[in-house]
């Protein structure tokens, strides 16, 4: 696994672990900022090849 694609499945994790928080203490505000993050974060490895199902 090269430095990209590991360091674009930590920021994944981390940006699902937030979202989870977020969603757990009712901050709408920061979950919608995470779920966008989140959302792009799967954009950029779907266009650069990252298969997620596998990570």
């Amino acid at each position: 696994m090269d430095a990209f694609t590991a360091g674009l499945l930590q920021r994944i994790k981390a940006a699902e672990t937030d979202l989870t928080i977020a969603r757990e203490t009712g901050d709408d505000f920061l979950a919608d900022v995470e779920q966008a993050e989140l959302d792009d974060l799967h954009r950029l490895a779907a266009e650069h090849g990252v298969n997620l199902t596998a990570a």
